[in-house]
């Protein structure tokens, strides 16, 4: 019996772009929030003010969910040729996404308790000390954001349909808000220490803390919902999915759609799986070659019933 050569029909089943520059800089923000969570919290104990304890806890939960980040991009890497990985192991990065926006609604939680339990009872505040630690740590959120951003804002693919596919990395995405949350913190407890200082407004040190936990719980929010339906492959509303069916209306009109399934399995990757109903002979390798014009969809399975 002779042979059959089935390699020119496999494919790897790696989908998603390289990551190792989303890495790279996750590695080094890991390494400057660190340094910094630990300035803010000793100043903020010793010189009485909740804006810049509250920074720095928060910070202190960000380089936590920063590291959660790296480790997903290197267990990502490590297993990438791993077999138990049907898709790949790109929802290890989606899973360190989701981990960390869980931190930051955390953190929002507990900046909310401590600021609402300084305002009932406050403490006096050594303000130009702790003015000059905020600044600082302004600074330094403002330098690990530039060190994200470039990979974050995503790409597009534009098909000819008049609409752009935008997709980023949701793992660097993460650490990318944890920075901008603690950035806008900073931003807050700079100001109430200036007003407290100028004005003699000591409540505006825990009213910017309550304010604070209210932006950081709404991009927490945020980013478990973005995380979230991609781990529950809950994207039939993604555009592509139209696309699927208007390929089938307009290039196979003898065809129905019986059922369709199409899930992402990449930063810009879907899977797809299509069953036809149709009262001629079909070819699934036709009707794979109409959809590759869709370049996002990288593996499709075609089933084709005869009515």
């Amino acid at each position: 019996m002779q042979e059959i050569d089935t390699s020119r029909f496999t494919h790897d089943h790696q989908f998603h772009a390289d990551s190792s520059q989303g890495e790279k800089r996750t590695r080094l923000v890991v390494l400057i929030t660190a340094t910094m969570m630990v300035v803010e919290i000793v100043g903020g104990y010793m010189l009485n003010s909740m804006a810049l304890l509250a920074d720095g806890w928060h910070m202190s939960s960000h380089a936590l969910a920063m590291g959660l980040s790296l480790l997903a991009f290197v267990l990502a890497r490590k297993y990438a040729n791993d077999h138990r990985f049907t898709f790949g192991t790109w929802k290890i990065e989606i899973l360190g996404a989701f981990s960390s926006a869980l931190l930051l609604a955390v953190v929002a939680a507990l900046m909310m308790y401590q600021s609402v339990e300084r305002l009932f009872a406050p403490s006096p505040i050594h303000y130009n000390d702790a003015i000059v630690i905020a600044i600082v740590g302004l600074a330094v959120n403002l330098l690990c954001a530039w060190l994200l951003r470039g990979e974050h804002s995503g790409h597009s693919h534009d098909h000819g349909h008049h609409h752009d596919h935008h997709h980023h990395d949701v793992n660097l995405h993460s650490a990318y808000i944890h920075v901008i949350a603690d950035a806008a913190t900073a931003v807050l407890a700079v100001l109430a220490l200036l007003s407290g200082k100028l004005f003699g407004a000591a409540w505006m040190d825990p009213v910017m803390g309550i304010v604070g936990s209210i932006l950081v719980a709404r991009w927490a929010v945020g980013l478990l919902r973005e995380s979230g339906r991609i781990l529950l492959d809950a994207e039939m509303d993604a555009p592509v999915v139209q696309e699927v069916r208007d390929v089938v209306a307009e290039k196979i009109p003898t065809a129905k759609i019986s059922d369709l399934h199409v899930w992402r399995v990449g930063r810009g990757s879907y899977a797809c799986i299509l069953s036809l109903v149709s009262d001629k002979p079909l070819q699934a390798e036709d009707i794979r070659a109409h959809l590759a014009i869709h370049e996002e969809l990288v593996h499709v399975t075609v089933e084709i019933a005869q009515a």
